[in-house]
């Protein structure tokens, strides 16, 4: 089961959180990094899907819509 933006969001906030306030060994803070950028495409992925089916609904009920401004 995939997991929610919101929870996307909350792993990444902790993530980052811990790069910044730890003195990581170097392998363990890349391996962090690493699960961070995988999280933020995650993010962003679930924030396209969710644009996407916003314009098709606003679409439908014959509105404009631009989501790239």
């Amino acid at each position: 089961m995939s997991k929610s933006f919101e929870e996307v969001i909350v792993e990444l906030e902790a993530i980052t959180k811990e790069l910044n306030n730890s003195e990581l060994p170097l392998e363990k803070a890349i391996e962090k990094y690493k699960a961070g950028v995988e999280l933020s495409a995650q993010a962003n992925e679930k924030l396209t899907q969710a644009q996407e089916v916003i314009a098709k609904l606003v679409e439908a009920d014959g509105q404009a819509s631009d989501f790239d401004a």
